[in-house]
């Protein structure tokens, strides 16, 4: 849970401070000191980009992955609610109507 003090980098920063990881052949750690920023979150960063070239560790989703699992698992719990709304429409028309 990060605090109600938590930066917010854009997109571009982040990309800008992957690219500079790669491109220096500094670590991770000396990047994120020099950017002033968390070496946790750069290397988060760093992760999810490797993961989005194909580079990630086996199983690791993409970003596009990423986003499919989080739509599909609000589908699931959309469809869940519809389904337990018509057991119980269902259990009070068999009720009221025998």
């Amino acid at each position: 849970m990060g605090s109600k003090y938590t930066k917010r980098y854009t997109e571009e920063f982040k990309r800008d401070a992957v690219a500079l990881v790669d491109s220096s052949g500094k670590t991770v750690t000396a990047v994120a000191r020099e950017l002033g920023i968390s070496s946790e979150s750069l290397r988060g960063w760093y992760r999810r980009a490797k993961a989005d070239r194909g580079d990630g560790q086996p199983g690791e989703l993409t970003g596009a992955e990423r986003e499919e699992l989080r739509w599909l698992r609000k589908e699931n719990r959309e469809q869940q609610q519809t389904i337990e709304i018509l057991k119980k429409a269902t259990a009070f028309f068999v009720r009221t109507h025998l």
